[in-house]
Order: C-alpha cells, then sequence, then structure tokens
C-alpha cells in the first residue's frame, strides 16, 4: 500500500499542504504536519509543496482481514430508477455473505428520488443502505460520486465492493479502486467466496479465449465489476429488518470543476439483453440475404437478430448485436440458433435462457450439448418453414 511521507529536512512548514488539501485532512501539530483519516491519497499535497517535501511510499505493510467485512454494492440509478443490474447484485452478494456470515450494505448516490429508492433496496434482504442525496448529484459527475462513496467505504470498511460494469460503473470503479490503492477485477462473469473472505472473480480475458480467475489477496476493500444480465436477481423477502442510514453531503464533496451544461434524454432502442425473443446468426449463415432470412424469423417472432463474433467480424451487425463474452450476455425467453457452433465464448453467455432452440446440420455441434431443443437439418429449410408458421399463427389469431 502507499503512504504520504514528509521530508522534515525539506519541509519548511510553509502550510501550503494544509491550505490546499480539499479534505481536510492535513494539520499542524507539535511543529509538524500531521495526516489525518480522511486523508483519500489524492496527491494534491504532493502536487501542492513546493519544497517537493512530500512524497508517496510504497510499502508492503500486512493488514488485518478481520478489520473489512461485509459486502457493499454501489446502486446505481438511471432516469430517477434504481438500474436492475443493482438488484442481480445484491442478489449474488447474498449468496457469498451467508458462506462468511458477511452483511450486506448498500451505496446509493442522487438527486431528488434516492431516499425513496434506498427503502425499495430493503425489499430484498439488504442490510443497510446508505443514501447520499443532494441536488449537487443529479447528473453523474465522476469526482463527486468517487468522493462520496469513497467516504461510504472508508467509514465501513467493506471487504467487497461490487459496483454494474455499466458506463457509469466503468468510470466509477478504476477511480475508487485507485483511491484506495487496492486490485479492481472488471467484468467479472462469476463471482464466488473463499473461507478466508477472498473473492474468486472469474472474467474473460485475450478476446474471451481463455477465463481468468483472479482474486485479490494482499489488499482491502476487494473491487469487482459486473456484467448486467448475468446473474440471477434477487428476489424480494417476507420480512425486512434493514435500515437506511441518510447521509450527509459535504461541502467538499459537491465542488467539482466538472459542469454539466445541457441534459436530455436520448430514446434508446431495446437492446438485446432486454429482449424477450432472440435469433442467432452464426457462421453457419452465408451472406446477407441469409441474414436477412434469419432476421424475417426474429421479427415474425416479435423479437431482435443477433450475431456471433466471427459474423460480427465480417460485418454483418455491430457488437451491440453480439452475443458472447466480448460482447453481449443474454437471458431471453426464447433464443434461436442458426447456424452457431456453440464454442464456450457463446455459450456461457446464453445458457441462462429459458428455452434453447438450436438449427445445425452437425449433429455433433457444440450447441446441442445446451440446447432444449435440437433440430440437425439445414437451416435454409428450416428457417423459412418456422418463419411461415409463426405467421400462419399470428393470422390465425
Amino acid at each position: 500500500m502507499e503512504l504520504i511521507k514528509f521530508d522534515a529536512k525539506r519541509c519548511s512548514l510553509c502550510g501550503k499542504c494544509v491550505e490546499k488539501c480539499p479534505f481536510g485532512a492535513l494539520s499542524f501539530e507539535d511543529n509538524g504536519i500531521v495526516v489525518g483519516d480522511t486523508c483519500r491519497m489524492c496527491g494534491m499535497c504532493v502536487r501542492q509543496c513546493p519544497e517537493k517535501a512530500i512524497s508517496f511510499e510504497q510499502k508492503a505493510g500486512s493488514f488485518d482481514k478481520d478489520k473489512w467485512k461485509d459486502f457493499l454494492i454501489f446502486v446505481e440509478q438511471e432516469c430517477g430508477d434504481i438500474h436492475p443490474v443493482a438488484f442481480e447484485l445484491i442478489g449474488e452478494a447474498r449468496k457469498m455473505a451467508s458462506k462468511v456470515n458477511f452483511k450486506v450494505k448498500c451505496v446509493i448516490a442522487g438527486g431528488a428520488g434516492t431516499i425513496e429508492n434506498a427503502h425499495k433496496l430493503l425489499d430484498y434482504g439488504v442490510d443497510q443502505v446508505f443514501a447520499y442525496e443532494d441536488e449537487s448529484l443529479e447528473g453523474f459527475r465522476a469526482d463527486c460520486y468517487t468522493d462520496v462513496v469513497a467516504e461510504c467505504i472508508a467509514a465501513q470498511k467493506p471487504s467487497s465492493v461490487l459496483i454494474g460494469a455499466t458506463a457509469l460503473g466503468r468510470s466509477l470503479a478504476p477511480r475508487l479502486a485507485t483511491r484506495f490503492h487496492t486490485g479492481l477485477t472488471a467484468d467479472c462473469t462469476t463471482l464466488d467466496i473463499k473461507s478466508n473472505t477472498d473473492m474468486v472473480q472469474i472474467r474473460p480475458a485475450f478476446g474471451g479465449n481463455i477465463m481468468a480467475q483472479i482474486s485479490i489477496t494482499k489488499s482491502r476493500p476487494q473491487f469487482a465489476t459486473v456484467r448486467y444480465r448475468v446473474m440471477d436477481a434477487a428476489q424480494k423477502v417476507e420480512s425486512t429488518k434493514g435500515e437506511v442510514i441518510v447521509c450527509s453531503v459535504k461541502e467538499e464533496m459537491k465542488q467539482s470543476p466538472i459542469e454539466i451544461l445541457k441534459s436530455e434524454v436520448i430514446e434508446k432502442t431495446k437492446n438485446i439483453e432486454d429482449e424477450d425473443v432472440l435469433v442467432v446468426a452464426g457462421r453457419g449463415v452465408r451472406n446477407e440475404k441469409d441474414v436477412e432470412m434469419c432476421e424475417e424469423l426474429a421479427k415474425a417472432l416479435g423479437g431482435q437478430l443477433a450475431f456471433t463474433r466471427p459474423m460480427i467480424e465480417n460485418g454483418f451487425g455491430d457488437v451491440a448485436h453480439q452475443v458472447g463474452l466480448s460482447g453481449r450476455t443474454v437471458r431471453p425467453k426464447l433464443i434461436i440458433t442458426c447456424g452457431v457452433s456453440g464454442a464456450i465464448q457463446f455459450t456461457s453467455c446464453m445458457t441462462g435462457s429459458e428455452c434453447i432452440v438450436a438449427i445445425n446440420n452437425d449433429p455433433e455441434a457444440q450447441i446441442f450439448n445446451v440446447a432444449h431443443y435440437c433440430i440437425v437439418d439445414d437451416l435454409y429449410k428450416v428457417v423459412p418453414y418456422l418463419t411461415e408458421l409463426v405467421k400462419e399463427q399470428k393470422g390465425d389469431e
């Protein structure tokens, strides 16, 4: 870990560092400067010292794991609502917490309605929710949110911090990990915990060709961002025992050089992660006309067309419509794969689907190992037949 080190021979006690510290962590005491508990290792004092008397010192000291307990989940809000990834994080944290007798806590920050949303989290078995509500947090400003969540982490000392791997989460998590000089595992697809409270974090690496198993053993807290739609969402509990703790947003937390001049809600197209029905085109689909054939089936079913990675690389679609470790994880009610071989990079991101129908003319295709219904036939016969069948069925209705 890193510590602030003062060179007494160089320090002139000018007080510049005390004056410039944004968190009031430095003070004069006994003819010297003392670093308080509110220090966040931001480095402002190092940069401001005219005598270059302050530096970061790397120290491989030991730490007491017993002082770092429980799970803390950052709850993201989107357009005033709780982002659904938060419920998946709560569900996974509750599973792990039961193994090591930890509590599950949440921190939520934002503008009006944040405290109201905090109370909703108690229905999902959360023990404590720390709510920071202030108009200055209405829009996401990375520095302000980092200060707010860092204060909560410093006070609670959680063993692990879970954050959704959304655009906001991917901006916030590395800032927090840097602030606490600890490790971060990004885009996790699987989480578990050992009896010694070290988390086992599994994520795709090298373009999804391998699954890396990572543990943070020499520092706390452990940070992990988790992909949306990978894990089961927490279910509501019959009786709630948790509490909401309303926290004040200090003035220094509101200060930011970032100014939000204008914001507007852009109408989003439905992501493949949110679709109930998907038709996936794999390498068995040879050209653009054949892709249109698969898309026609998807439209007939009221769903979307998606692709495997090779199809994206060949220019048939964009990465927003890619299913796989280097794309999106999906859990629709129905997924129909057309000419998909079934590599682990693909199947690991769709096996949570309620019904999997696989069409492939190779009876040994790996996709049949995870499919609920297997059709060993030419997709150029099966897909048009299914499309007409669906259209006829809809016509009868």
